[in-house]
């Protein structure tokens, strides 16, 4: 049985809600146990399952905080949405290897989610304007 785009939206709100709270075990639940995880450009490269994530979501809560994310648009398919957002927040620490000293930020995602039948995510695959930070984020 095919997802409704508002059950598509539901996860996808929870699973931002529980990155706005740093909260990686709730992070890792809104993921199907053998979810592939996505970030493109990062140095694991793609990971498989909660636990392949786990180390991700570690270092972003460190990197990142008072993180917000507004969702511009959405699209949907057959068991998978596509997210358009703007991530606000601030940089302590050295996100994507940038050092932040507790600047601001603020830069545009694509996330493309795949469900399970169950509801769950089985696939994160995420892009991140990498421009947006290096121009906020340049060596002092």
């Amino acid at each position: 049985m095919a997802l409704t785009p508002a059950q598509m939206d539901r996860k996808v709100d929870e699973h931002f809600d529980f990155e706005a709270r740093d909260d990686v075990e709730g992070v890792l639940a809104t993921l199907a146990p053998d979810a592939e995880h996505d970030i493109v450009g990062y140095p694991t490269g793609p990971t498989v399952g909660r636990d392949g994530a786990r180390g991700f979501y570690e270092t972003l809560f460190a990197d990142l905080s008072d993180g917000k994310v507004e969702s511009k648009r959405r699209l949907y398919g057959d068991g998978f949405l596509v997210d358009e957002s703007i991530w606000r927040g601030r940089a302590p620490g050295a996100p994507f290897g940038f050092e932040g000293r507790n600047r601001p930020l603020e830069f545009r995602l694509l996330h493309v989610f795949e469900f399970t039948d169950a509801g769950d995510i089985a696939r994160e695959n995420v892009w991140i304007d990498f421009a947006a930070i290096v121009a906020q984020l340049p060596p002092e």
